[in-house]
């Protein structure tokens, strides 16, 4: 087990052959904190991270420029599951604002207010899933450095 994901998500590690103890129909989707059924599967080459399984959801990888950041926004039919990729990336969930480093995964619970932004000096980048409806016009901004 790691400490190293927020939000009271965990990794755990399963033989081959085993997966999250939930299944799709145990609880709404957009209200419950999958990262906490990410788990590590050891093999003889490595090992794998997996997100998700047998789920209807969105997957997108997020590049934020150097000195950028997204609008602070909320959405009403979904949350997201952040994995930060490859640099330090400025977090705020809530009332709570973190740099979030390579590897560790952020829960975006639906209606919570958030944003991420980029203070280094290189892209970073993030991989998304949306759990929940997921749909473009659900993002209500509540501040927005381009104006939208």
């Amino acid at each position: 087990m790691t400490d190293q994901h927020r939000a009271g998500a965990t990794v755990s590690a399963v033989a081959p052959g085993q997966g999250p103890a939930h299944s799709p129909d145990d609880y709404e989707v957009s209200d419950r904190n999958p990262a906490q059924d990410i788990f590590v599967a050891e093999r003889p080459w490595g090992q794998f991270q997996q997100f998700v399984s047998n789920e209807q959801v969105t997957v997108k990888i997020i590049t934020v420029q150097p000195g950028h950041r997204l609008s602070l926004q909320r959405h009403d039919h979904r949350g997201e599951m952040w994995q930060v990729l490859d640099v330090p990336i400025d977090v705020t969930v809530g009332d709570r604002t973190w740099s979030a480093q390579p590897g560790e995964t952020v829960w975006v619970p639906r209606n919570s207010i958030h944003r991420m932004g980029n203070s280094g000096s290189r892209p970073g980048r993030l991989l998304e899933v949306g759990f929940g409806h997921f749909d473009e016009a659900d993002i209500e901004r509540l501040e927005d450095d381009y104006t939208r």
